[in-house]
């Protein structure tokens, strides 16, 4: 039996987040996820389900259940169906998708032959499983996750690394491969100064012209507040002074209520 993918959903919205912010994206949401962030906003995408949605028409917000694992091809037709423009991006997010390599990379290869336009949107700590795939992908969009909010998840072995940095660094390697590579932190009012300088320090040591997003918290979880206006500017006048291309950038589909 060919590979499959155990997925939360598909579904059509605006991407809400990073540089390519706005642009309308076909979201394939993977279930399954090594991490425990105290600001996740998808909880429901930690564990695997039964099920997942699909979207029946683009735009209209009408799904179907169908029962998981799906095989490829059902993943791949259903994409095709909701985005006939092949400009759209496709998503590959979480969840983690990188958890799942074999679904993710035989959805990459059928995606990359169609020259579909491919977004992995990663937590960024598993390089190998990147590593299989990367050239085949347009765009990496990897978390630089900060030990002050985000936790190893329950049963998970973490990988070595001090807070994460060490192999968000490894991962970084990885992804310059890809067409494209952005990495986006967030920040919250527990975000430690020095948490930020340990990566700046990694990022401008293997390439300072990596653009990094800034992304202000979105209240939720366990995280009720964004961190001040003063700190934010801040950390953007901090990050500039070590980066070529830094940007401050909310996210934007609470606003819409996409998730």
């Amino acid at each position: 039996m060919g590979a499959e993918a155990s997925l939360v959903e598909i579904f059509v919205s605006a991407q809400g987040e990073g540089p390519e912010v706005g642009r309308t994206t076909v979201f394939v949401r993977f279930g399954g996820c090594d991490l425990r962030c105290g600001w996740c906003d998808s909880p429901g995408t930690w564990r695997p389900g039964a099920v997942c949605r699909l979207e029946v028409e683009a735009g209209r917000g009408v799904f179907e259940e169908r029962a998981n694992p799906l095989p490829i091809d059902v993943v791949v037709e259903h994409i095709e169906r909701l985005a006939p423009r092949r400009s759209t991006w496709i998503s590959l997010t979480g969840g983690e998708p990188l958890l799942q390599p074999d679904a993710v990379e035989a959805v990459v290869d059928r995606l990359h032959a169609a020259g579909r336009r491919i977004y992995l949107e990663t937590h960024g700590l598993h390089a190998a499983a990147l590593a299989r795939m990367v050239e085949r992908i347009d765009l990496v969009s990897m978390d630089w996750k900060l030990a002050s909010d985000v936790q190893w998840g329950p049963r998970v072995t973490p990988l070595p690394g001090e807070d994460f940095h060490d192999a968000h660094a490894a991962f970084l390697r990885v992804a310059r491969r890809a067409r494209a590579v952005y990495v986006k932190v967030v920040v919250t009012p527990s975000t430690r100064d020095a948490e930020l300088d340990a990566m700046l320090d990694r990022i401008a040591a293997i390439d300072p012209s990596t653009p990094l997003v800034i992304q202000p918290v979105t209240p939720t979880g366990s995280v009720r507040e964004r961190p001040d206006a003063d700190r934010l500017l801040g950390w953007l006048a901090r990050a500039e002074s070590r980066l070529a291309d830094v940007r401050l950038v909310p996210q934007t589909h609470p606003i819409y209520g996409a998730r």
